[in-house]
């Protein structure tokens, strides 16, 4: 089974979910009564179109009788019908845009909640399994939404204008009808069998384009390395590696296009004679008044146009077609990395507790054990350093620690999220206020300004008091990348500061002593200790042992050693 076919029936599946689920949230209230509404208004414009025709054909016989006073009356109901048709059109509209808003807010809100819940976009990143899911869920997502409520309105508007035209076009003439229903099927099938390519076509070149452009951002983001590495020759060469891939799948995407709007143009032109060739002989013969040539010809288009969706939107379908195989394989990929195990190594929650029981972790897959049946608990209200000749058992066991799927065997216990802090070697500080930064989710009252001012002036960390206007609390709700702004030095302390303020009852630090001097880290472990913190220092070998209360040393053999009562 191709990939097409595969798609289809994943996208049947997820849509029929994913409308269940929209119905069901919070926002299925708001959208029910607005798809009622909009259904409303799609019964609306179809009976003014109908409604429009016999105007149309009253108003043209009207012309063709030289009947002044029909003339002017006719012409006073086509306004009439013409603006009516503009303010329910463009409220449909409005509805429309409206609806599809909710739905990718609903949509976006539950792809990033998947997408960062468990650390799903870390094991996608170190999969490999799926490229550029932000993309994905900011822009296919907009599409979907927008696209396949469009796609739904038009076929529902299609819906109504055959069952409306058809009564139509019957009375007028049923061989007409006849032709226009054999017209629109053959038109079909053959624009299918041009296009279909197309599908496969755009799901590469939305990919092709994310690539170009996350190279691009690439050369902002590291332009200072690429300067000094003076690397501008190779970085060239590989965008225009990514040019050349994009540039070649869109000529062939070019190609597809041609061909299908050379069949597209010429069907929709046959449309516009196929009625007049076969009721104008009627008309020449008496049998019928000039206006029922108008109104056939209209009819016929009408009704042609809502037989032949596939034909007139083959080209939107196509794109969106590949979003729609797109976001099955965010979706796919998340669930997949949700379902992974954490290999041997078992994960245990425990209230105030952090210890490994029997832990050994590996280098690689069937590799030489990095650390090896190491059985320690952590004891509460300490300083406690991890270090050692083997430095990567240190890294290993704090990735480990942080729930990073690492190989291995054993059982790592440790307290629930909000019990256990991680701080990188290189944390990550989200644009934003300083208050957001430091203060915890739903303290905020708890914690006044002039503590966080204090805070920040014990670590040290003046500037950042200055960035935020001094001691003015006005200044904590100043929005900043402080990311950009700030040395690593003052990003750790940040987020050290963070960690003080929320007092954790354990807080795991990587290698805090390549960033902070020894006062610095010396003041933090005390700031720690003050709250009941238990800290522990996954450091280098050569660190001093002067600030911690116990120490696990790592072997470059695998093997440890636990010592304590260092104070």
């Amino acid at each position: 089974m191709d990939r097409q076919q595969t798609s289809l029936r994943l996208t049947a599946a997820r849509f029929v979910r994913s409308v269940g689920m929209f119905i069901s949230s919070e926002f299925g209230r708001k959208a029910r009564l607005m798809f009622a509404v909009l259904i409303a208004l799609l019964f609306g414009i179809s009976g003014l179109n109908v409604a429009n025709s016999f105007v149309g054909r009253n108003f043209m016989s009207a012309i063709a009788e030289k009947q002044t006073a029909e003339f002017m009356r006719q012409a006073l109901f086509y306004i009439g019908v013409f603006a009516a048709s503009t303010v329910v059109a463009v409220f449909a509209r409005f509805a429309e845009e409206r609806l599809a808003l909710l739905w990718r807010e609903f949509l976006t809100r539950r792809a990033v909640g998947m997408y960062l819940a468990g650390g799903a976009y870390y094991r996608l990143d170190a999969s490999g399994e799926l490229s550029h899911p932000d993309q994905r869920i900011a822009e296919d997502i907009r599409a979907f939404t927008v696209t396949t409520l469009s796609f739904s309105i038009m076929m529902l508007n299609s819906i109504l204008t055959i069952v409306t035209f058809s009564g139509v076009l019957w009375t007028i003439s049923p061989l007409l009808f006849v032709v226009a229903v054999l017209y629109a099927a053959c038109g079909s099938y053959l624009i299918i069998m041009l296009g279909r390519p197309l599908i496969n076509l755009n799901y590469d070149q939305l990919d092709k384009e994310a690539t170009f452009r996350s190279g691009l951002i690439g050369v902002r983001e590291n332009a200072e390395a690429i300067v000094v590495s003076r690397g501008e020759e190779r970085l060239g060469v590989n965008l225009m590696q990514r040019l050349d891939d994009l540039v070649a799948n869109f000529r062939r995407i070019t190609a597809v296009n041609r061909n299908v709007g050379l069949f597209t143009t010429g069907y929709s032109w046959l449309i516009q004679i196929i009625p007049v060739l076969i009721i104008a002989p009627a008309f020449m013969r008496g049998e019928i008044e000039f206006g029922v040539i108008t109104q056939s010809a209209a009819a016929f288009a009408t009704l042609v146009a809502a037989f032949s969706f596939v034909v007139t939107q083959f080209q939107q379908i196509s794109n969106f077609a590949a979003v729609v195989s797109r976001l099955s394989s965010l979706l796919e990929a998340i669930e997949k990395v949700g379902a992974k195990t954490e290999g041997g190594i078992e994960m245990v929650e425990a209230e105030g507790r952090l210890a490994y029981e029997h832990l050994t972790l590996l280098s690689s897959p069937g590799g030489p054990p990095l650390l090896e049946d190491l059985s320690v608990s952590m004891p509460r209200g300490s300083r406690i350093l991890v270090t050692g000749s083997d430095e990567s058992a240190g890294m290993a066991l704090f990735r480990a620690t942080a729930g990073i799927p690492s190989e291995g065997t054993g059982r790592i216990v440790r307290p629930g999220a909000d019990e256990i802090s991680f701080v990188p070697q290189q944390p990550y500080l989200s644009p934003g206020t300083l208050r957001g930064i430091l203060v915890p989710s739903g303290r905020a009252g708890e914690i006044s300004d002039e503590r966080i001012f204090q805070l920040l002036g014990e670590l040290g960390i003046e500037r950042v008091k200055d960035l935020a206007g001094g001691d003015l609390a006005g200044g904590l709700d100043t929005e900043q990348d402080w990311a950009a702004v700030l040395t690593m030095r003052e990003q750790q302390l940040l987020a050290l500061a963070s960690i003080v303020l929320a007092a954790p009852g354990f807080v795991c630090l990587e290698k805090a002593e390549a960033v902070l001097d020894p006062e610095e880290l010396d003041r933090v472990l005390r700031e720690l200790s003050e709250v009941s913190t238990t800290s522990v220092n996954f450091g280098e070998a050569d660190g001093a042992y002067d600030f911690y209360d116990a120490v696990l040393e790592c072997r470059e053999d695998g093997t440890w050693r636990w010592t304590t009562g260092l104070h």
